[in-house]
């Protein structure tokens, strides 16, 4: 029924480095750091991008609308960068839990924001990869020359998501505004029931299979035959790694909020939290009980937080006077069964980035790849360095190798810092900018799973003007 289960035994345990070869010159490899496609193709660069702090649902944001975060970030951005508002032409902005107040959330926050009125915006769903999927949509305006200077972002909101009204009370409700006389009113008031009143819950489900992401998490990491002590490991080395990265000021796309009402002010993300060993091994499991491996502790949390960055051409960036720090290369979406290989999206963007740009594993200097859950992680690792899985899956004749695990995630993950659905993305591109000028490296790669069976990869290269 499920194969990849089945034969999961002959995927190869243990992680091995892998000897990368760079299989075409698609990309020229040089420390300028500023290597292009082709000679008449733009070079699209990501100029910047900021966040706010990303909080766990129910904490200090929990009175506000994704609204407010969205438009904090938009603000936020152009404070940043200085861009003059008539400079941006277009803005794509994600979300996934949509306010029905806002639907088009991108225009709104913009319109709050100060953004001008003739700018024009719209609004992307893709689960986890929304704001990837602005990114790329910015790049593919810009590449066909509709516009030059694109906004894109996410915001999620899990403090206060749309639950309705049952079906059956929808419907009595709309029959009740055709509703002439007082007969036909009052025969609708009598037809109600109990049941009517049992709220429609939204779910962190597949539609088409009606399975939690946890639940199918549990299965993978059964798949692969990883433990419940490795998960722990993973998400104490997120932790530890985000709690350095954020006393050592590298979290720099945070930007600073005033929650209306409360004292003080939010300026750094809330979820991270370096335990020990023997604390994460006394949770119970989160979805299969009681034999499950996926704990609140090895999963990432709910999270409010929004997003945005500038994505322009170099010939703009110039005009406008700024430094771009990175060039957005390639990239590429994946999907697979999403019963069987819902979160295997990284092992199958990850190969076909590398080889559309002709790039090897060790070329890459930043790996940032969206922690879901700490099985999941290990799972695509696991998948990237097992020959039988490329074969079979990858239809490719050997591995694609395991990535240097000190150049990925180096500044923590979804698992500490959080994971707001659409706003990810812009945090992984920016972190991965970020990095790339820190840690003094070319090439980065962006890597995510999402829901639907659906996963993204991206290429970024430093510019030679970047710096923090």
């Amino acid at each position: 029924m499920f194969p990849l289960i089945k034969t999961a035994a002959k995927v190869e345990q243990g992680f091995r480095n892998y000897g990368a070869i760079v299989r075409s010159c698609g990309i020229l490899i040089n420390r300028n750091y500023a290597t292009k496609h082709d000679q008449t193709s733009k070079n699209i660069v990501f100029v910047d991008g900021v966040r706010t702090p990303f909080l766990q649902s129910g904490t200090q944001y929990k009175n506000l609308m994704a609204y407010d975060l969205a438009r904090h970030s938009l603000l936020g951005l152009r404070r940043k960068i200085d861009i003059p508002k008539e400079a941006i032409e277009y803005i794509c902005y994600g979300t996934v839990m949509q306010e029905v107040r806002t639907s088009n959330i991108g225009r709104e926050a913009a319109l709050g924001a100060g953004y001008s009125e003739h700018t024009p915006a719209h609004t992307i769903t893709m689960a986890c990869i929304s704001s990837n999927q602005a990114i790329t949509t910015a790049m593919g305006l810009i590449a066909c020359g509709v516009y030059d200077t694109i906004v894109a972002g996410g915001v999620e909101f899990m403090s206060d998501i749309p639950i309705r009204h049952s079906r059956a009370m929808r419907s009595l409700m709309l029959q009740a505004n055709k509703a002439k006389t007082l007969k036909q009113k009052l025969t609708l008031l009598s037809s109600i029931r109990s049941s009517h009143f049992i709220p429609d819950l939204p779910a962190v489900a597949e539609f088409s299979s009606g399975e939690t992401m946890g639940h199918s998490g549990d299965r993978l990491a059964a798949a692969f035959g990883i433990t419940r002590k490795e998960q722990d490991e993973y998400a104490l080395r997120s932790h530890t790694l985000a709690a350095q990265a954020q006393m050592h000021g590298h979290l720099s796309d945070v930007i600073t909020y005033k929650v209306p009402g409360l004292d003080g002010v939010v300026n750094k993300d809330n979820g991270i939290r370096v335990s020990s060993p023997e604390q994460l091994g006394k949770l119970k499991p989160a979805f299969v009980k009681p034999y499950g491996t996926i704990t609140a502790a090895n999963a990432s949390f709910l999270t409010d937080g929004a997003s945005a960055a500038l994505i322009t051409t170099e010939e703009r960036a110039r005009q406008l006077g700024l430094k771009p720090k990175a060039y957005l290369r390639t990239f590429t979406y994946v999907s697979q069964d999403p019963v069987d290989q819902l979160l295997l999206g990284p092992a199958y963007a990850i190969p076909k980035v590398l080889e559309k740009t002709g790039l090897g594993v060790k070329d890459i200097g930043v790996w940032e790849v969206h922690e879901a859950f700490a099985a999941q992680i290990l799972a695509n690792l696991k998948a990237l360095d097992s020959d039988w899985f490329a074969q079979n899956y990858l239809k490719r004749s050997e591995k694609v190798g395991t990535p240097d695990l000190q150049k990925w995630n180096a500044w923590g993950g979804s698992l500490s810092i959080g994971h707001p659905f659409a706003a990810t993305g812009v945090r992984l591109a920016t972190h991965t900018a970020n990095r790339l000028i820190k840690e003094d490296q070319q090439f980065g790669l962006i890597a995510a799973c999402a829901a639907g069976g659906q996963g993204v990869g991206m290429i970024m290269e430093r510019h030679p003007d970047a710096k923090l």
